[in-house]
């Protein structure tokens, strides 16, 4: 937590990514769906699945044991990236699978028909989904927030609507779409005003600004490895440890148990009841070794760096008369926004022409998409290594666009 603020390297020259089969410069601008790996990331997991390869926490050898020590230093440390303690960690398959965790567990021993679940107008399906199905399993009821005018979530309105039946608050720490960045200590005490508790999508949040899950208020807190330069299939729930020392178990098998017989079985405590399996070694090893890297540059200088990005492209992109920008002026890395008469799609294949890549479509947020009156938008998203050079490439393919399509 106490990285530099300032760097003095080239970052772009970490991420072999970053450059096409050609030698040329590649203008990936879109992290927010996952972001590109660091060499010292990549070397990390080479060497996890190479020469300190081992099982983990079963072996009595010496490598398993180096390796078990590895591991669990790499709970700690991604714990901590966040605030929190290993006790509360558990180490899951992404944030999906986090959310889900939560919903049938939590969720199923806790929500009742009659019972609310808050969400909020711009949420990624996977914070919309998970709490259909466990609503409609135990017959509770989801209630939507609008948004502010300048697309964020109306805390004014979330008050306005919260009820002691209300169980359970679940919003984006920062929107996949709009980079709108929630007043998380706000929504933690309007939900806990109400006895619910409020969970947050950390997936946009914690690769671009500090978290600290006891500052922000929070119960549960969920984000990926791959949107933090690290590697995929890995993600994290965080929850108060008396939270966790209540919730069953949601999967059966090896590692999650205390004692098995044919007549009854007693479960672990803490994260390892949520962990069955052999679990991904060489992956938790290697999201510690992606906290490591971030830190070592400082979210500070990252987040700094990312807001100048994202306001010389609103500013840019705001100058031109047949551009509609959605979120808020000071969105956290996250520009979209459409041209008139040009798809997304037909956007982002014409950029990708020019070795600039973003994301078009409806971002996995369909009902967003639906409230903004737009089928998609065209993202740009910025990470680490995005520079001005970036915005120069995007800016000169939207020219290219409009002229191919007779607006230039």
């Amino acid at each position: 937590m106490n990285a530099p603020t300032t760097i003095q390297r080239d970052l772009r020259a970490e991420f072999p990514g970053l450059v096409t089969s050609e030698g040329k410069p590649w203008h990936y601008l879109d992290t927010a769906a996952t972001a590109q790996k660091p060499r010292a990331v990549i070397d990390a997991m080479a060497r996890a699945l190479g020469e300190d390869y081992a099982t983990v926490h079963r072996g009595v050898y010496a490598r398993s044991a180096e390796m078990t020590l590895a591991y669990e230093a790499a709970r700690r440390k991604v714990a901590g990236f966040i605030g929190g303690t290993e006790e509360e960690l558990v180490f899951t398959r992404g944030a999906t699978e986090a959310i889900n965790l939560v919903a049938n567990t939590w969720g199923r021993v806790t929500l009742k028909a009659g019972d609310r679940i808050l969400l909020s107008q711009l949420e990624h399906h996977s914070n919309i989904v998970p709490w259909q199905m466990i609503a409609q399993q135990t017959g509770a009821v989801i209630d939507v927030c609008p948004l502010t005018a300048d697309h964020q979530i109306d805390l004014g309105a979330a008050e306005a609507m919260l009820t002691e039946a209300h169980k359970l608050v679940a919003f984006g720490h920062v929107s996949n779409v709009l980079g709108s960045v929630l007043d998380a200590p706000r929504a933690a005490a309007l939900a806990h005003n109400v006895g619910a508790m409020l969970l947050l999508d950390g997936c946009q949040s914690a690769p671009h600004m500090p978290v600290d899950v006891a500052a922000l208020g929070c119960d549960f807190y969920v984000f990926s490895a791959h949107k933090l330069y690290g590697p995929t299939g890995i993600g994290a729930l965080w929850a108060r440890a008396e939270l966790l020392a209540d919730m069953p178990p949601w999967e059966g098998g090896g590692a999650m148990i205390d004692r098995v017989t044919f007549q009854r079985t007693t479960y672990a405590s803490g994260p390892q009841r949520f962990e069955a399996g052999t679990p991904a070694i060489t992956e938790a090893i290697t999201f510690g070794a992606a906290v490591d890297y971030v830190e070592s540059i400082g979210l500070g200088h990252i987040h700094a760096n990312e807001q100048a990005l994202v306001a010389r492209l609103r500013r840019e992109l705001g100058a031109m008369d047949d551009v509609t920008l959605f979120g808020p002026e000071g969105s956290a890395g996250i520009v979209s926004f459409t041209i008139d008469d040009i798809h997304p799609h037909d956007l982002g294949t014409i950029l990708d022409e020019a070795n600039v890549a973003i994301r078009a479509g409806h971002h996995c947020a369909q009902p967003l998409m639906d409230y903004l009156g737009v089928p998609a938008t065209a993202r740009a998203s910025f990470g680490v290594y995005s520079a001005e050079a970036d915005i120069d490439a995007l800016m000169a393919g939207i020219a290219r666009t409009r002229k191919i399509f007779g607006k230039g």
